[in-house]
């Protein structure tokens, strides 16, 4: 069986796509092994689990397995996505995390061990592989120290929210159920909540509705299946619950101004 490139250590430079490719990074979408984003520099926002907040400079943001998320990568945005291995996943938080590092000693810390990794990524010489991978496990150690030191913010307070834990939920229940056909109302159900009240904790959490969540991320789903297979858009809107191939060329055109085929005609991009 060959090795999913999803799955495999790497290391992709983000900001360079902040143009006709911010829908791979802006939108809400998952992974189905950890992503590890450090910004070297820029600043914006990002949302992961239905969670808005800002990131800057020498911040190491990490993002469990199946975690929905999406980010702004303006012009002055620079940084690195390291996709972790699924079998190195339990040397990492369960949750996601948001490190703001401050101390240059630390910043620096982390900019040798990040070069000595990519060093290791782009070498040709024996053993190169498992040297990246020893890397890795250093990282995570240098991550886990600084964890355990990042003193209590406002934000730690922000996740704790009945409303941050509902749409956590929310955004899981996705996740799991996006292809399926079900509306917001259905998930508000499942979660023992009324749609208005899930609706407004999305826009507290996220600054976003609860259908615009949804949306995002079947719509996500939808433009790598054009842009990264030859699946025929019959099939793509049937994979992903919708009625009819003509139902989903409408949405698809409202949401992104483009046909399907249009957009599958643009061509593959490399995603962050």
């Amino acid at each position: 069986m060959m090795s999913d490139p999803q799955n495999r250590l790497a290391l992709t430079s983000i900001g360079q796509n902040a143009g006709q490719g911010r829908w791979r990074t802006e939108t809400m979408r998952s992974h189905t092994s950890p992503r590890l984003i450090f910004v070297g520099r820029g600043q914006g926002r990002i949302t992961v689990s239905g969670l808005t907040s800002g990131y800057g400079a020498s911040n190491l943001i990490y993002i469990p397995a199946g975690t929905m998320y999406g980010f702004e990568v303006g012009q002055t945005v620079f940084g690195v996505m390291l996709t972790i291995p699924s079998a190195m996943a339990t040397e990492w938080p369960m949750v996601p995390v948001h490190l703001r590092l401050r101390d240059v000693v630390v910043q620096k810390e982390l900019a040798g061990q990040m070069d000595a990794l990519e060093r290791e990524l782009k070498s040709t010489q024996l053993g190169q592989s498992r040297a990246a991978h020893y890397h890795l496990g250093l990282l995570s150690i240098f991550f886990e120290r600084q964890l355990a030191q990042r003193p209590e913010t406002p934000a730690d307070a922000r996740v704790n929210t009945a409303a941050a834990r509902l749409v956590a939920a929310y955004t899981d229940l996705i996740e799991r159920d996006y292809h399926q056909n079900a509306g917001v109302a259905d998930y508000a159900a499942n979660l023992g909540v009324t749609p208005t009240h899930l609706a407004r904790c999305c826009k507290q959490t996220s600054g976003k509705s609860a259908l615009s969540l949804l949306n995002d991320r079947i719509l996500f789903e939808a433009r790598v299946m054009l842009r990264d297979s030859k699946t025929p858009v019959r099939q793509i809107a049937g994979d992903l619950g919708f009625g009819s191939a003509a139902y989903f060329s409408r949405a698809f055109q409202a949401h992104t101004g483009l046909t399907p085929s249009q957009f599958r005609k643009k061509g593959p991009l490399v995603e962050a």
